[in-house]
């Protein structure tokens, strides 16, 4: 009995999700009392951080995967924007049905992963340099191409030729009281989790970012895992604008500023290494969860919300060291 107790002890410790899981019932706690009187309870409250939660969510599952594997990618904020406004550009301008210019968004973030993960496996570049650089390259087209196509940059209207479009509805309105943001990121996040703690893939996902060399040694497809888990993150960030586009009924050339790096930061609370090699999915949704209470928190506090950045940059600080303890914990303890 002791012998289990203290197994469990230690499996519990060493859970990528530990952290998270401590910084999430403390986040909760905290604004329960703070501002629980003013809206965060109420059922309305709850839905509202749910969703902030499920659109970066949604977000940080893929980027989580990618960082396992020993990758980054910092070009999912400009891929929102760009998917957004292939979208607006094939129903607006186009004239296509919204079905194909769905299609025609998640087919274009195909070709952006493709594109990453080729260059950096070709090359042998850092991924954060590249996809900085694709940060930029693709933020930068998606002003110029629509400006020469159309001369404005935002287009709204969008939601109304999709709302007969069998394809476009999977992306729009709720679902038994709840966005369906969340019902994607919820399906996301057990599928995902699936793969990584069940599957071979998983298997070769944590091999590649381990020890990669030995990895592909031992006959793990290191370079096909890391450029499909590229396609996987620039497909998600389409997801997502999708989702933002039809339930707004508006794009934006400049949506998805700064999410590469909250979408990071909610992988990182959720127990990632950036060194590769650990984390887990549910963790980054746990650290996504945690970052939509502090937003719409602050907002029940009547705290200013330009406050949210400073809050983020302490929650990742704090979680770090979190994590580190609980690792070095479980460390002593199998001594």
């Amino acid at each position: 009995m002791a012998s289990s107790a203290f197994t469990l002890w230690r499996r519990l410790l060493l859970a990528p999700e530990a952290g998270a899981l401590i910084g999430l019932v403390a986040t909760f706690l905290f604004f329960a009392l703070v501002a629980g009187n003013q809206g965060f309870l109420t059922l309305q409250g709850t839905v509202n951080y749910l969703e902030v939660a499920a659109q970066l969510g949604i977000l940080a599952t893929g980027v989580a995967l990618l960082m396992i594997a020993g990758e980054f990618d910092l070009s999912v904020g400009s891929m929102i924007g760009a998917a957004g406004m292939v979208f607006a550009l094939g129903v607006q301008v186009f004239g296509l049905p919204p079905w194909a210019s769905i299609l025609l968004a998640f087919g274009v973030a195909a070709l952006v992963g493709l594109a990453n993960g080729y260059l950096i496996l070709k090359t042998g570049l850092p991924s954060f340099i590249v996809t900085l650089a694709t940060l930029y390259i693709l933020r930068g087209a998606t002003i110029a191409i629509t400006r020469e196509i159309t001369s404005v940059t935002r287009f709204s209207g969008l939601a109304e030729p999709a709302l007969y479009d069998p394809v476009a509805r999977l992306f729009m309105g709720t679902l038994w009281g709840l966005p369906v943001s969340v019902w994607w990121w919820v399906g996301l996040t057990l599928f995902l989790s699936y793969v990584l703690l069940r599957t071979r893939w998983g298997n070769w996902i944590f091999a590649a970012g381990g020890d990669p060399v030995a990895a592909r040694n031992s006959g793990v497809p290191v370079a096909s895992v890391k450029l499909l888990l590229f396609v996987l993150t620039a497909i998600l960030a389409t997801l997502l604008s999708l989702i933002q586009v039809l339930n707004t009924g508006s794009a934006d050339v400049l949506r998805g500023q700064t999410k590469e790096l909250e979408a990071i930061a909610a992988a990182v609370i959720g127990g990632c290494l950036l060194t590769g090699g650990y984390g887990s999915v549910l963790g980054a949704s746990l650290g996504a969860l945690t970052l939509g209470m502090v937003q719409q928190g602050i907002f029940f506090t009547g705290i200013n919300t330009d406050w949210y950045l400073t809050f983020l940059g302490g929650m990742l600080l704090g979680s770090v060291a979190l994590n580190q303890f609980l690792r070095q914990k479980a460390r002593e303890v199998w001594r």
